[in-house]
């Protein structure tokens, strides 16, 4: 749908494409979330300074749901703003 590609699972998450590889866009994932986690729609930001990122957001009324988690390759938390949205980030390793 909308020209998107979905790639092989991979620990439960399926990496998205949304454009041509050679234009940035806003590629992403779709992922199953833990049985004990709300369920729902949540969006992932990949940033490049996820610490900057989180103290900015709790500074603005946002709510850590799960602090900085480490990956092989990545970084990842959850976050959510004051109106109740979820909201993901993740950094990848080159980026530090």
């Amino acid at each position: 749908m909308f020209g998107w590609r979905i790639a092989a699972p991979n620990w439960d998450y399926w990496p998205v494409t949304t454009g041509h590889e050679s234009k940035i866009g806003i590629n992403g994932g779709i992922s199953k979330g833990p049985s004990d986690y709300p369920h729902g729609t949540r969006i992932q930001i990949e940033v490049d300074a996820m610490d900057e990122v989180i103290e900015q957001a709790t500074s603005n009324g946002a709510t850590i749901l799960r602090g900085k988690m480490e990956f092989e390759d990545f970084y990842l938390a959850y976050l959510m703003d004051p109106t109740g949205i979820e909201i993901g980030l993740i950094q990848h390793k080159n980026n530090e």
